[in-house]
């Protein structure tokens, strides 16, 4: 059972969340998503003694099993819920001052991930190559799902975006001729936390292939305003192309018929997700110039470089590895050796980097000094 009083209090909560901080819908799913498992945890026991409660909060969440019942849950979740909880007892004590008086401030400075050993995993993206293997699978002209859904894994890596954008993005919103996406909410596009955003393709011209086919069957069948990732209908074995409103599980969808074109092609499974971090990966790595990764960065639609770095930048322990060993086969490099400066701004944007930051920056710099 769940203390009706807490019940209330996480529901006043997301009012306040929607009405004052103007938080979107999507954000308010999240939040009344994480205030649950608080909820859950303090069951019939009222906040005003959750001090008291044990397991604590994040020992509690720590033993939680993870998706379908394997592992447990995971850390970034375990934060989230974690990071939610704190700002909504700084809210409630501050809203019932009188009533929470004996919850202490140290207390709810305690809601942090307990430590635990650090857990090795594989950085898992799709990669150039895979993508390749996709839309290279043999697809009839008349099997518009196939060509779509080829198409779709295509863009998917060309743009970086995310699946809820990539499944509400409209016709109009795609040009191809500029390579130039319109993630804008005002035309239907769904991203996160409502941001707006003009982004680009990647300019690989046989990836590019696929996706100017698919282009070129629907751009001219239906409305601007239908999704290019179009529903399409099925009646005694033949497909056609429809204009109707998609479904809100869109996104699942795709999902599911990527599955089929990973085992059509003989390659192991990867969500929609993992197209944009392949799409981070290829970007990173060719880039040659701050310039560029910072472009990579916007072009994720990344509030900073720092959020880029901390994402993906583990994800080229590969590349990192590569440049290592090659440095035994390189020439001493000497202290009056003159390498060429950037400007100012260099300087400006090293010192404002982290210490993990600047180990990632390091390791850049130091591929470029032995190319």
């Amino acid at each position: 059972m769940i203390e009706r009083q807490n019940y209330l209090k996480t529901r006043k909560h997301l009012t306040y969340l929607q009405e004052v901080m103007q938080l979107n819908p999507a954000s308010l799913d999240r939040y009344r998503f994480y205030l649950r498992h608080l909820l859950l945890w303090a069951g019939e026991k009222d906040f005003k003694t959750v001090q008291d409660i044990r397991p604590t909060l994040p020992s509690y969440l720590a033993s939680l099993p993870g998706k379908d019942g394997k592992g447990t849950l995971a850390g970034c979740t375990q934060k989230k819920i974690l990071d939610t909880s704190k700002r909504f007892f700084r809210w409630a004590k501050a809203t019932y001052p009188r009533e929470l008086n004996n919850l202490p401030l140290a207390w709810i400075d305690t809601l942090r991930m307990i430590r635990q050993p650090q857990v090795t995993t594989e950085n898992v993206f799709v990669s150039e190559e895979e993508v390749r293997q996709l839309i290279a699978y043999p697809a009839a002209q008349d099997d518009l799902a196939l060509l779509r859904d080829q198409a779709a894994a295509a863009l998917l890596f060309l743009s970086g975006m995310r699946g809820s954008a990539f499944v509400t993005l409209p016709i109009s919103a795609l040009d191809l001729e500029n390579l130039t996406v319109r993630q804008w909410p005002e035309l239907g596009v769904h991203t996160k936390n409502s941001k707006k955003a003009t982004t680009f393709l990647l300019n690989i011209p046989d990836l590019l292939v696929s996706v100017r086919r698919w282009d070129a069957i629907v751009r001219p069948a239906l409305p601007s305003t239908t999704p290019w990732y179009a529903p399409i209908e099925h009646y005694w074995g033949e497909q056609s192309l429809s204009n109707e409103e998609p479904g809100k599980c869109r996104l699942n969808g795709l999902e599911k018929r990527l599955k089929l074109l990973f085992s059509l092609a003989k390659l192991d499974f990867k969500s929609p997700h993992k197209f944009r971090h392949g799409h981070a990966v290829f970007g990173l790595l060719h880039a040659q110039t701050m310039a560029d990764y910072k472009a990579v960065s916007m072009n994720l639609m990344h509030d900073s470089i720092e959020i880029t770095d901390s994402t993906y930048a583990p994800m080229l322990s590969s590349d990192v590895q590569d440049r290592i060993a090659g440095l035994s086969g390189r020439a001493v490099s000497r202290p009056d050796d003159k390498v060429p400066l950037a400007g100012d701004e260099v300087e400006v944007y090293l010192s404002s980097l982290g210490k993990e930051s600047l180990g990632r920056a390091l390791v850049f710099i130091a591929g470029k000094l032995t190319q």
